[in-house]
């Protein structure tokens, strides 16, 4: 006869579930050897920005090249567009980082690279 009430048939039914069996983690199947730590290799990525006086900030980035961009002229010419917000010396001072990137809030940026790659050949990135 079938199972009947109170009787439990061995290895489980349709939806019911199972026994579970112990299984350890081998160093192939580990979470963290799947999927591999992110960490920017990027040697234009900034790690630390700092407002300095006169519209200038002090950058360092992850591969150690630390050097100044100077944005005072950029800032007060005709030609400032989206920059000449950061006349303001307070907004100025509101600097950040995202993602690598210098930035301020409305969405204001400098390009990484860029900056890299003048500050690594000159010590500094002079905006005009």
């Amino acid at each position: 006869s079938g199972a009947g009430m109170g009787t439990r048939p061995s290895g489980g039914t349709i939806g019911e579930l199972g026994t579970m069996h112990a299984q350890s983690i081998t160093p192939e199947n580990s979470p963290t050897a799947l999927v591999p730590p992110i960490t920017p290799r990027a040697p234009w990525r900034v790690v630390q920005v700092k407002a300095l006086d006169g519209y200038r900030l002090l950058v360092r980035f992850v591969d150690g090249t630390e050097g100044e961009v100077h944005m005072k002229e950029l800032i007060h010419s005709p030609n400032a567009g989206v920059f000449a917000c950061l006349a303001d010396v307070e907004t100025f001072q509101q600097v950040g980082l995202e993602f690598g990137a210098v930035t301020w809030p409305g969405g204001i940026d400098l390009a990484p690279d860029a900056m890299h790659e003048a500050i690594k050949s000159h010590g500094e990135w002079v905006l005009k």
